[in-house]
C-alpha cells in the first residue's frame, strides 16, 4: 500500500523537502546579513562569503534548478561551517551547535544524489 502510494505521490514530497530546505537555508544566509535576529558579519570575511553562498544555494533549491551542483556546494558549505566553527569546541554536534550543520549536510547529500525531482526547472532545462 505506501509503496503505491510513495511510488503515485513520492515527487511531492521531494518538492516540499526540497522547497523547505532551500527557504530554510535561505534565511540562515540571511541572518548573516541582520535578518531574522542575526547579527551583521564583517564585509569578505570568511562568514559574509558563507552568507551568498547560502543565498545562492537556497533560491537554487527553490527554484529546483542546478540542484545536484547546488547542493554540492551547500555541502561544502557545511563542512566549512563544521570545521570551522564546530569541531574547534569538540566533535560532538549537540555540544559544539553543529548539529544544524550536520543536518543540512546531510539533506544535501541527499540532494546531491537524488536531484531536484520531476517536479522543477531542472527537468525544464534538462539538468535533471
Amino acid at each position: 500500500m505506501c509503496e503505491k502510494f510513495f511510488a503515485k505521490h513520492g515527487q511531492w514530497f521531494v518538492l516540499v523537502s526540497r522547497i523547505l530546505f532551500g527557504v530554510l537555508f535561505f534565511c540562515h544566509g540571511l541572518m548573516k546579513f541582520g535578518f531574522f535576529e542575526g547579527g551583521f558579519v564583517p564585509v569578505y570575511s570568511i562568514y559574509w562569503f558563507a552568507g551568498i553562498i547560502e543565498l545562492i544555494v537556497g533560491a537554487a533549491l527553490v527554484l529546483g534548478i542546478g540542484t545536484r551542483y547546488a547542493s554540492m556546494l551547500g555541502a561544502a558549505d557545511m563542512l566549512g561551517a563544521w570545521f570551522i566553527a564546530h569541531a574547534p569546541s569538540g566533535w560532538n554536534p549537540f555540544s559544539n551547535g553543529g548539529e544544524l550543520a550536520v543536518l543540512y549536510l546531510s539533506a544535501f547529500l541527499v540532494f546531491m544524489t537524488i536531484g531536484a525531482g520531476r517536479i522543477s526547472l531542472d527537468r525544464k532545462v534538462g539538468l535533471k
